[in-house]
Formats: structure tokens, C-alpha cells, sequence
């Protein structure tokens, strides 16, 4: 995996998910085996925890080279539209509902 951008409030993760994982299973995995790995090398002060929230979309075969893309130029997208902002848009472009409180 090639990080090239790092930002406090959330990662963009392009995954092929396999069939025989779902969704919650994979960001089990994906939050439980890299806040272990942050907290064992120490890279920040305290103990790393990711938050309970998370959002996914999904992209077809066609989208993974523009995805990809977009994933790549975090730095300088995120200059011009904060991250809230950008998936607030995108509950509402694709009609979605938002959810601010944990018990959902």
C-alpha cells in the first residue's frame, strides 16, 4: 500500500473486497491490525484508537483508475473542500442518510 497522504480526521482505502468477508468484518480487520501496529511502534503519544464511524462506497471495475486517482491527490483536494464537507455532499448526492450518533 502507498500512503501519500496523512490526515488526523479519516483514510481513504481503495479494497477489492472479497466475497467471503463483508464489510464490517474487513474494517474490523483494517482498524483492529493497524491500531495495534500505530500503538506498537509508538507513532503517537497515548494510545491510538480509530473512531467507531465509518463510510463506504462502492466503485465499479470502470471507476478503480479515477478512484485511485482521486485517493492519490488527497493532499491538494482537501486544500479546496474538508473531508465533512466532501461526505456531506456525498450523503446527499446519492441519497444516503447521515447518522451522528453512535447507536445506529
Amino acid at each position: 500500500m502507498k500512503i501519500n497522504f496523512v490526515n488526523p480526521d479519516h483514510v481513504h482505502a481503495l479494497i477489492d473486497l472479497p466475497t467471503s468477508k463483508t464489510i464490517e468484518e474487513v474494517m474490523q480487520l483494517f482498524k483492529g491490525s493497524s491500531s495495534h501496529w500505530i500503538n506498537e511502534q509508538n507513532l503517537c503519544p497515548g494510545k491510538f484508537a480509530w473512531g467507531r464511524g465509518y463510510g463506504v462506497f462502492s466503485v465499479s471495475h470502470s471507476g478503480v483508475a479515477e478512484v485511485s486517482k482521486y485517493i492519490a491527490n488527497q493532499d491538494e483536494h482537501h486544500r479546496k473542500k474538508s473531508y465533512l464537507a466532501e461526505f456531506k455532499l456525498f450523503v446527499e448526492r446519492y441519497g444516503l442518510e447521515w447518522h451522528d450518533d453512535e447507536n445506529r
